[in-house]
């Protein structure tokens, strides 16, 4: 384990096709979902020089199979404790397969879990999944808070995750790719609404909302690969953030994920 008492995050895979987040304190090593195959999930762990072994839980935000596909297998395969709300257990229980009762474990909306040095603050947002909820992770003074897969970042979330140190937002689509694209029409109404997805220039309004004087890395993920690119989602919330004065690249690092590649661990 780590020497020094920090707070460090890797977002090894987000996109539309698979997520997966690590977070690290000196005493707990734990995922935030895994959207994608045990084997992936290894090889991504691996990149970082982290062993899988080592982990303590999953934390699941919802049952979309892009964020629970590898938690039985790797919950099975390392014994690892698997937390989520009921209405989520209930609903991705025949995507993931058993799980030993002893690593079962119930985490409620709007609650606060502790594991040792590390406390998981759970909040719903506003998705078309079961009981969709996602989390703040926090170590001593430090958080970094996970907002994806959501219509719209509400007051009341915001309120909730105000001034972290880190932030990985959701910047799905741009909304005129989406539209000229070859989605079904009832796809791109569902990704466009209250409850389907944040796009570039939402992100962005989101992320004004909430970054503070303590908040010195942004994550952009779970982007389309269909409805979106890399250079437009960074190159838009980069543009919007600077015209209203927000310190893109000074006072804080605007980053961008992959959904097949970790960015490096970071101390948050």
């Amino acid at each position: 384990m780590p020497e020094t008492d920090e707070l460090r995050i890797s977002v090894l895979a987000s996109g539309s096709a698979g997520n997966v987040t690590y977070v690290e304190t000196p005493h707990k090593r734990v995922l935030i979902d895994a959207g994608l195959s045990g084997k992936k999930i290894e090889g991504l762990l691996a990149s970082i020089n982290r062993d899988p072994h080592d982990l303590d839980g999953i934390f699941v935000t919802h049952e979309h199979t892009d964020h629970c596909r590898g938690v039985g297998v790797l919950a099975r395969r390392y014994g690892l404790d698997v937390y989520a709300n009921d209405a989520t257990w209930q609903a991705m229980a025949t995507k993931i397969g058993d799980v030993p009762e002893d690593q079962h474990h119930s985490f409620e909306m709007g609650t606060t879990l502790s594991l040792g040095d590390l406390d998981v603050e759970s909040f719903g947002v506003s998705h078309d999944a079961a009981a969709p909820q996602f989390y703040e992770v926090h170590h001593r003074d430090h958080g970094f808070a996970i907002v994806t897969d959501t219509g719209y970042v509400s007051e009341r979330v915001a309120g909730i995750i105000r001034d972290a140190d880190g932030y990985l937002i959701e910047c799905n689509h741009d909304p005129e790719m989406l539209r000229m694209g070859a989605y079904p029409w009832a796809l791109k109404q569902r990704i466009l609404s209250d409850t389907g997805h944040l796009s570039n220039a939402d992100g962005a309004m989101a992320l004004m909302s909430v970054v503070g004087n303590r908040t010195k890395h942004v994550y952009l993920g779970h982007r389309s690969k269909e409805n979106n690119v890399k250079e437009l989602a960074h190159l838009t919330v980069a543009t919007m953030m600077k015209q209203h004065d927000f310190g893109v690249d000074h006072d804080f690092a605007l980053l961008d994920t992959d959904p097949d590649q970790a960015t490096p661990l970071t101390v948050i």
